[in-house]
């Protein structure tokens, strides 16, 4: 199911092929900052700002259709989104005390939010996957959305489930939003808290797009110093810091004996900021990967943040896309400045635990029109 996703779902064509929904959203987003706060130089949660538009492009391309007006739909998906990421990091006594463990989790509570919460996920998902089958004159598949291509392939081959359908479903949202919504909002901080960098990556921007009035895919392969910007946002603050992984036969490591099927944990985090591997790892210098052939697609493991080898994240294509391009288009469409009565040194860098490393406190910003 993993190469079918990476083959059929995220490839890099894929990709490419939701660039229009992309491009509508991140629209969207700066047209209501542009209206609203920046026109009174209002303050703006740019950490909620950035779960809605993350939230609306991925639920496009996964369902088809935007969730405008449905309240009920936009709250029952955040719901959702933030009980399984929280199931996914809960304890649970029966993952270390088979025998009893699953008393104990009855006992407590914890299983029964677990089963709630498949319950309610389970349904949201059905829900969709009923009005696609009843819907006649489906698009072809070069324009459809991930549940079509996934109903049109459960259509085609047996082994594929509607549970199937379903997993990847999860892994698609659950994956794909609170990651790029981190990485987005690290980048931001480390900006603001970097003046000089983030005068360099506007001037950059804005002398590739000039006058068009909005930064496309395109225009950002051309961006030299907005993409070290990001391998050195997601080198300090992987969106998830840690990679789990099992052995598949015994080994030695560092004179310590590794018995097969240990489930070993990758601190992308550290190795982010490991001296061994990086000049100064503690300062925030995109000017270290300008003329660097280090990248995060899994050929260097000093960096780290999508994994490395055949279990690397496969949705790299997209959500690196995703997030360069939203990023771009808020350094060039305003000008960025902390709220009144509050400095640089003062913001906090303090990370929330969790899957997804989220910045503790929400980003607060004054955007102004240039």
């Amino acid at each position: 199911m993993r190469k079918f996703s990476a083959l059929h779902l995220l490839s890099p064509k894929r990709s490419r092929s939701f660039q229009p929904i992309r491009d509508e959203e991140i629209a969207r987003m700066v047209k209501m900052i542009r209206d609203g706060a920046a026109t009174d130089s209002n303050i703006v949660n740019l950490s909620k700002v950035l779960m809605t538009l993350i939230s609306s492009i991925i639920f496009r391309i996964t369902f088809g259709r935007r969730y405008d007006g449905e309240e009920d739909m936009s709250y029952k998906f955040h719901w959702l989104l933030a009980e399984t990421q929280a199931n996914i990091v809960s304890f649970l006594f029966a993952d270390y005390f088979p025998l009893i463990g699953r008393l104990v989790d009855r006992l407590n509570g914890a299983w029964a939010r677990l089963d709630k919460s498949f319950n309610e996920t389970d349904a949201f998902y059905q829900q969709f996957i009923d009005e696609n089958l009843h819907v006649s004159g489906a698009s072809s598949v070069k324009d459809c959305s991930i549940l079509d291509i996934l109903l049109q392939m459960q259509k085609e081959s047996s082994d594929i489930t509607f549970d199937h359908v379903k997993a990847i479903l999860m892994n698609v949202i659950v994956a794909a939003t609170d990651t790029s919504v981190a990485a987005i909002v690290w980048a931001m901080t480390l900006l603001i808290k970097n003046p000089e960098s983030m005068k360099k990556v506007q001037q950059e921007v804005r002398d590739l797009a000039q006058k068009k009035g909005f930064v496309d895919e395109d225009n950002i392969q051309k961006l030299i110093y907005l993409k070290a910007v990001v391998k050195e946002a997601m080198r300090l603050h992987p969106p998830a810091p840690l990679l789990h992984r099992e052995t598949t036969a015994k080994c030695v490591i560092s004179g310590y004996n590794i018995g097969a099927k240990t489930c070993v944990f990758v601190n992308s985090y550290a190795i982010g900021r490991d001296p061994e591997c990086w000049e100064n790892p503690d300062e925030f210098l995109p000017e270290r990967f300008i003329n660097s052939t280090i990248d995060f697609r899994g050929h260097d493991f000093e960096l780290i943040p999508f994994g490395a080898g055949r279990r690397m994240c496969p949705g790299i294509s997209m959500g690196a896309i995703t997030t360069e391009q939203v990023l771009a288009n808020l350094l060039y469409s305003f000008n960025w400045e902390l709220p009144p009565g509050t400095n640089r040194e003062d913001m906090d860098m303090d990370t929330l635990p969790g899957l997804t490393a989220h910045k503790k406190n929400h980003l607060c910003l004054v955007p102004k029109i240039i």
